[in-house]
């Protein structure tokens, strides 16, 4: 149970600074690729639109994937 506390608590921490990382500079600098990446799609119309970011989520899939790798390698 130790572990499992620990975990969540890094985890929540994790989460934390990556929402201020957004939130603060999401658009600007070096975030702005973000939901902007060939393969994205977006659909726009007159009245009403349609965006799904495929790309983006493959990517943030691939490093939390990675992140939690090394998660487990290092606290499983």
């Amino acid at each position: 149970m130790e572990n499992a506390g620990k975990l969540l608590v890094f985890a929540g921490l994790g989460i934390v600074i990556l929402g201020a990382v957004l939130w603060f500079a999401g658009g600007k600098g070096w975030l702005s690729w973000i939901g902007r990446l060939p393969g994205d799609i977006r659909v726009e119309g007159d009245k009403a639109g349609f965006y799904f970011p495929v790309m983006t989520c493959i990517l943030v899939s691939v490093i939390l994937s990675g992140v939690m790798a090394l998660v487990r390698k290092f606290f499983g």
